[in-house]
Order: structure tokens, then sequence, then C-alpha cells
């Protein structure tokens, strides 16, 4: 078995190629490396890397074909990075996936990295629920603001993915991914960002919308949800929620177990929810258990505990 990593560099990417080789698959990655290109981790793992634009249409003339796997992971992430430039989310994640789409082939199976960002207006306007399902509509509460700017991207990829798969017979997935977190991130998302601050023993602590809640899935139970999705026949041309439904938790105690795993016990300081942040996201996971039979393994104060040791030693 062949697999192509698009955005193998990426955080979920090195555990994705990480896994796939540990599977015996043959990989290769392709990234653009906007991250930087000093990473021990995805040098350890010693496989072909192709370091390409993707929104550049003549990048993939340098890409073979004759995968068995494509996935499509590489995008411009993060709360932070989209509030900054929503034009370089746009245009980065919408071009990526269509030069993506015209060059791929029949037969290389893809799968595409989604959100539950496509569907949080719909939970903030009151007409979503939650835990959610594939089946709910998608909804953009308020088109002006940056921050829906990532989540407009990925709307659009996922109409691109389904219809021009279907027109070009590519078989595909697309996994809508819900909290994902774990090593190697990055800095701009909650987990990191309090383990961080934890380690530099800052006090007071502030934390930003305590009364908000999120399920958390720790990118191990993530990447094997993407496999076995991609190894199902019954999955191809499906949208499948990706995350962990078994432990919802508030920022407050999640910040309470961040502090208790860093041994840190400072005064809080609580302010308000960032603006746009909607109150409650958990997906339902029914759809994925019958395809694949997925149960996350990894409990969360498990995984917020080798996160926070990750970022310890690196600090």
């Amino acid at each position: 078995m062949r697999a192509l990593v698009l955005g193998g560099a990426g955080f979920i990417g090195v555990h994705m190629t990480r896994r796939l080789l540990a599977e015996g698959y043959e990989v290769t990655v392709v990234d653009d490396f906007s991250r930087g290109r000093n990473d021990p981790e995805l040098s350890a793992l010693d496989v072909p890397i192709i370091s390409a634009d993707l929104t550049d249409p003549r990048a993939f003339e340098e890409i073979p074909h004759g995968w068995n796997q494509v996935y499509m992971l590489a995008a411009v992430v993060g709360v932070r990075n989209v509030e900054k430039d929503p034009a370089r989310v746009v245009r980065t994640n919408t071009l990526a996936l269509l030069n993506t789409l015209d060059w791929i082939q029949p037969g290389e199976k893809l799968f595409f990295a989604s959100t539950s960002e496509v569907y949080a207006g719909g939970v903030s306007a009151g007409i979503v629920p939650v835990p959610t399902p594939e089946t709910v509509p998608l909804m953009i509460e308020d088109i002006t603001a940056p921050r829906f700017a990532y989540a407009a991207s990925k709307m659009l990829g996922e109409e691109a993915v389904v219809h021009m798969g279907r027109a070009k017979d590519i078989p595909f997935v697309i996994g809508r991914f819900h909290n994902v977190y774990g090593p190697r991130m990055g800095a701009d998302h909650v987990i990191p960002e309090l383990s961080l601050r934890a380690i530099r023993r800052e006090d007071p602590f502030k934390v930003f919308g305590t009364d908000q809640y999120r399920a958390f899935c720790y990118v191990d139970d993530a990447v094997q949800a993407m496999l076995s999705l991609m190894n199902s026949e019954q999955a191809a041309g499906e949208i499948v929620h990706i995350g962990n439904d078994s432990e919802e938790t508030n920022i407050g105690d999640l910040t309470k177990l961040v502090l208790r795993v860093a041994d840190h016990f400072p005064t809080l300081d609580v302010a308000d929810a960032p603006a746009g942040s909607v109150a409650r996201r958990c997906p339902d996971l029914t759809k994925l258990r019958a395809l694949t039979g997925f149960e996350p393994v990894v409990s969360l104060e498990e995984g917020v505990r080798r996160t926070f040791e990750w970022y310890r030693g690196r600090a």
C-alpha cells in the first residue's frame, strides 16, 4: 500500500505518517514547510519528502501518481492565524484543495480533512443540536467575521470534494475533526497554550471562556479513525465526524487538569471567551462507530499528560 500525505509536516500529518509506516505503508510527504524546516520528528521518519506549494498547480508536476490513499491535510489552521490573515486562509485552503482535485486520478482514494467549524454557526444560532450528527445544515452566522474564513474555506472544500470526486470517479472520505490535540501542534491551541503558560509558571493565570464546553480528541485516536475510514469500503463517499464524545469538559475544568498535571496552582484570572467562539462542541459519533467500530482509547487526563510532557521537554 502506498500513501501520500499532503501537509505531512504538519501536526496531524506527522502523526498520520508515523502510523501509516507502522502499518507497513510506503509513505511520501508533501509540504510547503511554512511551519519551518527544522523538524527532527519528521526527519526521524525517514520518508521521501517533496517540498511544494500546493496553491501553485505547477507544483503537482513533481508529484507522481499511483497512490492507494491520498491524505489532504494541508491547510492554514488556528484561530490566531485565521484572524490575522483571513484572506490567506481562503486562498491557501481553497487553491491547495482544488489543485489536488484537478491532479488526483481514479483509483487514488482521497481523505479530506474538514472541521466542526463548518456547522458551528448553526450551534451558536440555536438550530443545530449538540452532540452533533453529520446531517445538520451548515451555516455561517456572520460572513464578515474574520474567524469564519476558515469555516467557509472548509465548506467550499467539502462541496468540491463531493462533486468533483463524483465527476472524476474518485473515492473519498471527508472527516470533520473535533478539537484534536496532542504533541507538536504548535502554540495557538488551547491545550498547548495552557501547557506552555503553566510551564512558565504564570501567576495569576488568565483563562478565557471557562463556561465553554468541548470534547477533546487525542491525536492517536483521530489517526486511528482516519485509517479505519480509509480502509472501509462502506465509508467511501461519506462525511464523517471524528472526535471523542466520551469526556466532554468545560474550559475551566480543563485548565484545572492542565495545572494539576503541571503541579502549578496559581490564582485564576477568568475572562470572557473570544468573540465568535461556539459555546459547546461535541460530535455525535454514531456514524463513525457504525462504519468502523471506532472507540476512543486515550482519556483526556492521559492525553493532556502526554501533551504537557512533550511541551515541557521542549520548553
